[in-house]
């Protein structure tokens, strides 16, 4: 019996001394959770001028770098105690050595030489890590790499789709959901004609149009000093300019000003030579291949062979046989898991598609079991298109962002985009001009607006 009240107190004090030991802890990690907790509570607390999304923007990015930096001290501290590890064994090894010990000064000469390869080994780790952390926070490309030069400004709603003229005279074209299609100088901006032939937006009337028309490009005006850039607004507050990688919500009227309307002055055609009427819905692609399951969203042919990609809601892209007269091949691919927005052939046998999965990828023709290239971006995109010369895919986001990438995946650039320049709205696709001496990439949104860029492409290759 004394026997077994002895061992029931001892029993006793260890249960009692374990749930103290787990109080502690809930004490401990309650203490650092308000500790942790505390910081965020008194910003949200503070009067500031901030608009409420940016604060949380900023809060949030600021939590994404305390993070960081505390897996890097994470990884010091586990470097530190493989230090003391390896100087221990060191020591062990030291006095095992012939059966004799070491002298003081020999193991000491012997565990700081392994201690300096270990702190060079920190070093370069803590460089490596930290260098990924700054580089993700850097603009990828300076001014002089990415420009933007000119914005075509004219048209009441978004824009669906731009084109640039093969022959003399170098024209730009935009259609748009105000039902107009307008014709721009590169150059200068000026809107040289209007078509007003479409009673729905272009062409949201079920019809394709074909109409002539006749410009004359005004004379180019001498080209101003690019290092002086004169504002076209008053400038803005320091709250106005928050606008980069992560998103700000701009106003409406930040918008271009749509009542002062340039293309009043212009030329007007209202009527087109020909109208394609065999359409049974709104005319974003060409539908004349039937095999998709929902409606396309872009179409593509392929420069010297005849061959076809569409590209549908219904999650695939499929590639259009038509060099052999007698049999017309169709390959269905279902790489992505939401609307393929756009597929372009490029130089050789290769094939770009691009999704609202936030995906882009690259195929070879001759094996297209899996893409040889991935691109995971943060935002739908819409419309891509590909430099041909170069092999530059340039990105238009739902974010407002517009990327260049290389075939291989990697990105190149991030063109500039602030409260002052840049769409304000979703981007709904690019269009490379590589011949054209002014703007050789151009972009177009639901802002109203295009925008022609400069894009100096060797010095993109050589920062890449």
């Amino acid at each position: 019996m004394p026997t077994e009240s002895g061992s029931c107190s001892a029993a006793r004090q260890a249960k009692q001394k374990r749930k103290s030991h787990s109080l502690s802890i809930r004490r401990t990690n309650s203490s650092e959770q308000e500790r942790t907790g505390l910081p965020r509570d008194m910003l949200e607390g503070q009067d500031s001028k901030l608009p409420s999304s940016v604060r949380s923007t900023l809060l949030e990015l600021f939590g994404q770098i305390e993070r960081e930096f505390e897996n890097l001290y994470i990884e010091n501290l586990e470097l530190r105690r493989e230090i003391e590890t390896l100087n221990e064994r060191l020591a062990a090894e030291g006095q095992a050595i012939d059966g004799a010990e070491l002298s003081k000064g020999q193991l000491k000469t012997k565990a700081s030489h392994s201690t300096s390869q270990l702190s060079q080994k920190l070093k370069t780790t803590y460089k490596a890590s930290t260098s990924k952390i700054v580089s993700s926070f850097k603009t990828t490309t300076s001014r002089a790499v990415c420009q933007l030069v000119k914005e075509y400004i004219g048209h009441r709603d978004g824009i669906w789709d731009v084109s640039v003229a093969r022959t003399q005279p170098v024209v730009l074209g935009t259609a748009s959901a105000d039902h107009t299609a307008l014709l721009w100088s590169i150059e200068t901006g000026r809107s040289l004609a209007k078509y007003t032939g479409h009673v729905g937006s272009a062409s949201g009337d079920q019809t394709a149009h074909v109409w002539r028309y006749a410009v004359q490009l005004p004379a180019p005006q001498p080209v101003a000093d690019s290092s002086v850039r004169i504002p076209r607004d008053p400038p803005l507050l320091p709250q106005q300019q928050l606008c980069g990688e992560d998103e700000v919500e701009c106003s409406d009227k930040d918008e271009p000003d749509a009542d002062a309307d340039p293309s009043s002055e212009c030329p007007t055609i209202r009527a087109p030579l020909t109208s394609l009427k065999s359409h049974q819905g709104v005319v974003i692609a060409a539908d004349w291949l039937v095999g998709h399951d929902q409606e396309l969203t872009h179409c593509c042919t392929h420069p010297t062979q005849r061959l076809v990609v569409t590209s549908s809601r219904d999650t695939t892209f499929r590639l259009w046989d038509f060099r052999d007269p007698s049999i017309h091949s169709v390959n269905v691919f279902q790489g992505h898991t939401d609307t393929v927005t756009s597929a372009v052939f490029t130089v050789g046998d290769n094939v770009v598609s691009g999704s609202d999965d936030r995906t882009v990828k690259v195929w070879d023709l001759k094996n297209m079991r899996s893409p040889i290239a991935t691109i995971r971006t943060d935002s739908a995109i819409n419309r891509i298109n590909v430099c041909v010369g170069q092999k530059i895919i340039a990105l238009p986001h739902d974010n407002r962002q517009v990327r260049l990438f290389d075939m291989s995946g990697v990105r190149l650039a991030r063109l500039p985009r602030s409260s002052r320049q840049g769409h304000r709205r979703m981007v709904c696709g690019s269009a490379w001009s590589e011949d054209h001496p002014v703007c050789n990439l151009f972009t177009w949104g639901f802002d109203r607006q295009a925008i022609g860029w400069n894009i100096n492409i060797p010095a993109l290759l050589q920062e890449k």
